[in-house]
């Protein structure tokens, strides 16, 4: 946006090594639309551009140029909800030929928190588990998709987002959590920071903090509901967004830099529970 006649340049220009082109923009607002228009007189060939945006409103810019627009393409996504992951293990079990019970299948829908990529993972391991003819029960997959997780990663993360730096602290002081940890705390964080920004959005609508927590998909368990009522006062939407793509960044920068990966995630953690709130 800040030099808009560069990144056209960019577009146009052509490769020696690549026939097409994709180029994806994120997090695309209303502010875009003259410089799609500007494209869209070019007659481009060879590239496909795409973009994403959240949620548009009909009375957006964006959306109205994209529906309107007979050589545009306008495509809604809807987040994944408990009945989709159902649906998405059912397919991916019944196509593998492996036999889960109900229950069990529910244990695995629930620990993946409405995350696809995390469900696939975790019908992943089952399917190799059972590829030398072993069967699956609530002990295997117990063991399989981690539920006896390390419980203070999972405390960890929710006293950051509750910027209840105290308690992170100790709870840093008390762990040693090792170089693999930390990747395992990005992806939970990551995790619980796209649950939140649920949460938030929805709170922003209809402020009304009761009606927030007892409509969440899936329910919050009644001893993660005050903490959780902190981490919605404690954040808005647009912050959290931003959290997000840290959060990215910080995962790559540890991948990169693995034996200092402890260090990392510690300044991360502490300067988000040091960062202002929306108080």
């Amino acid at each position: 946006m800040e030099n808009q006649s560069f990144f056209i340049e960019k577009i146009l220009s052509k490769s020696l090594f690549d026939e097409d082109k994709i180029i994806l923009i994120k997090r695309a607002t209303d502010k875009i639309v003259k410089l799609i228009d500007e494209l869209n007189t070019r007659n481009i060939e060879e590239t496909i551009i795409i973009i994403n945006a959240d949620s548009l409103e009909k009375k957006s810019k964006l959306r109205s140029l994209f529906e309107k627009d007979n050589g545009l393409v306008c495509v809604p996504f809807y987040p994944d909800n408990e009945q989709i992951l159902l649906k998405l293990a059912y397919n991916f079990l019944r196509k593998k030929e492996i036999s889960i019970s109900s229950s069990n299948m529910n244990l695995i829908i629930n620990k993946c928190s409405g995350d696809r990529e995390t469900l696939i993972n975790e019908l992943q391991k089952i399917e190799y588990f059972c590829k030398n003819g072993k069967k699956i029960n609530s002990e295997n997959i117990s063991k399989l998709i981690n539920l006896n997780e390390n419980h203070s990663i999972s405390e960890l993360i929710d006293n950051c987002l509750a910027k209840n730096k105290k308690k992170i602290i100790n709870i840093l002081n008390e762990n040693n959590f090792s170089n693999e940890d930390c990747v395992m705390i990005t992806r939970s964080f990551l995790i619980k920071a796209k649950k939140l920004l649920t949460l938030s959005t929805t709170f922003e609508t209809n402020k009304n903090i009761e009606l927030t927590i007892s409509s969440a998909k899936p329910p919050i368990f009644w001893k993660e509901k005050e903490i959780t009522k902190q981490q919605i006062y404690k954040w808005e939407s647009k912050n959290i967004k931003q959290l997000i793509y840290a959060l990215g960044e910080t995962e790559l920068q540890i991948k990169k830099n693995i034996n200092n990966s402890i260090n990392l995630i510690t300044d991360f953690i502490l300067f988000q529970s040091s960062s202002a709130t929306n108080n």
